[in-house]
């Protein structure tokens, strides 16, 4: 079994944090945890793949997954969610527009239409090259960098570079589900990690 961590609970603060109506707004009281299948040997022998689609397929406990991200950043100064893609998509969109901010996708090359900054780094289980528009941020500009998961960390430190390289300020790292016996973490240091 791996060592894993999910976002912290919290209480729901209204009825459209779960999309119930006022007199059926309850707390979601189930451990995310459950919601998360271990997959051994994907995609190569000796991983064990954290598969959240059953989180995704269940609504209230995708709901409470995107609460307790919007608490934890409502009310901070941010100006745009940026992730990258695919899986990192899911929960950055949903969260950017509870913050009624942009949301930024940072994608494989080719992918985006206009002029890129591009960083290349080592993933998990291989290498990879990340891209996102000269013009998605600036200086001054405060961005939120999500995934779903925060494992080695080499993926949202490709996102960090993206963001350093346009002059702009990282406002946290937010993930789902962190795997803490990786030691991801370290590579994200100075910034602050919320999963």
């Amino acid at each position: 079994m791996t060592e894993s961590k999910l976002s912290p609970r919290h209480s729901n603060s209204g009825p459209h944090a779960t999309g119930q109506s006022q007199g059926e707004a309850s707390e979601f009281d189930q451990p995310l945890e459950q919601f998360i299948r271990d997959v051994p040997d994907f995609p190569k022998p000796g991983i064990l793949f954290k598969d959240i689609t059953p989180l995704l397929a269940n609504p209230r406990a995708f709901q409470a997954a995107l609460d307790r991200m919007v608490e934890h950043y409502q009310g901070q100064r941010i100006d745009a969610v940026a992730a990258a893609e695919a899986r990192g998509f899911i929960f950055a969109a949903p969260l950017a527009m509870a913050l009624g901010v942009g949301f930024v996708p940072i994608r494989k090359p080719g992918k985006l239409p206009f002029d890129t900054h591009a960083f290349h780094y080592e993933l998990e289980y291989g290498n990879d090259t990340l891209e996102v528009h000269t013009d998605s941020f600036g200086p001054g500009h405060r961005v939120l960098i999500v995934d779903d998961l925060l494992a080695t960390g080499g993926t949202v430190e490709a996102c960090l570079r993206l963001v350093e390289k346009t002059q702009a300020e990282i406002a946290g790292c937010c993930f789902l589900l962190e795997l803490a016996f990786l030691g991801g973490r370290e590579k994200l240091i100075p910034y602050e990690v919320f999963s």
